[in-house]
């Protein structure tokens, strides 16, 4: 588990990460979005001890990184994969890792195997593309076997078999009980994978709640209802306190209520339906609706 309690860092008169309180639960994949500069990066960075707090707390299973001894077997991080010697291989570099965190060297065999460079573990670390530097930093996180998973932007550079692949890899250590937190500016990968979701804005904390409740949220989502009733139904919803956002001949858009209370409130009217079903917003929409006072580094109006 993670737990950050009133976490801040201040660089001269701005706050980066702004008192932000949270815990990340075990079999969970949790997706920490937010817009450039909200200070997500530097929000991992002090979780793993790299930036030091101006104020409040970030631990990993109750202890702060710096005092978790051989940290690789409690918690595997990847946040720039390119933060390697370029004139060393794959497999040295992990075999250094291994080393240094008493983890048996027969494991670096298996992550390489895992994340599909076994045939590439000699070549040195600079003549990789990005799409295999991040593989091989996601090897590296996996090299102790921890319990613990943190990957800032891990599908960067890589195709779309790739791209499935880290999905599938993050949905199966979370199955496993392990805490896996994943940053990403990839609204629909992050629909896909994340269970649960964290979204910073300047700094400060903006949502934290399950991805069903963050798009249920969006006033993108909607019910839609067809029926031939559709003036005394509009007016019966109205009447309840639902907001009707649009009506035509045979349909009309609900806003603001559940599927289950419209379909109750046609049923106690006795009017017959058609059809009854939910509009959900993409996560795209509901994210860009909770972030859009916090972007700062936004295109200009015209700008390519």
């Amino acid at each position: 588990m993670i737990s950050l309690k009133g976490l801040s860092k201040r660089y001269g008169d701005r706050f980066v990460v702004d008192d932000l309180s949270l815990e990340l639960k075990p079999g969970t994949v949790t997706g920490f979005l937010g817009p450039n500069g909200a200070g997500k990066s530097t929000t991992m960075r002090l979780v793993l001890g790299l930036d030091h707090p101006t104020s409040g707390t970030a631990l990993i299973g109750g202890r702060p990184y710096r005092e978790i001894r051989n940290p690789l077997r409690t918690v595997g991080a990847l946040l720039d994969a390119r933060a390697l010697h370029p004139g060393r291989s794959g497999y040295a570099h992990l075999a250094a890792l291994a080393s240094s965190n008493g983890i048996p060297r027969r494991r670096v065999a298996e992550v390489l195997e895992t994340v599909g460079m076994a045939g590439a573990a000699r070549k040195r670390a600079g003549t990789l593309s990005l799409g295999m530097s991040q593989r091989l930093g996601i090897a590296a996180a996996l090299l102790g076997d921890p319990e613990v998973l943190m990957f800032d932007e891990p599908v960067n550079g890589l195709d779309p078999d790739g791209v499935r692949w880290v999905r599938g890899l993050m949905r199966s250590l979370a199955a496993e009980g392990r805490t896996v937190f994943v940053s990403s500016h990839l609204m629909s990968e992050m629909q896909l994978t994340a269970d649960h979701l964290v979204v910073i804005g300047k700094g400060r904390l903006l949502m934290d709640a399950p991805l069903a409740e963050v798009i249920a949220g969006s006033s993108l989502t909607a019910v839609v209802v067809r029926t031939p009733h559709v003036r005394e139904l509009a007016a019966r919803l109205r009447a309840a306190g639902v907001e009707v956002a649009r009506h035509a001949e045979n349909e009309l858009v609900a806003t603001g209520a559940p599927i289950e209370r419209v379909g109750d409130l046609a049923h106690e009217a006795g009017i017959r339906l058609h059809e009854l079903r939910t509009r959900e917003a993409s996560l795209e929409q509901a994210y860009q609706e909770l972030t859009a006072d916090s972007v700062e580094y936004g295109a200009g109006k015209g700008q390519a």
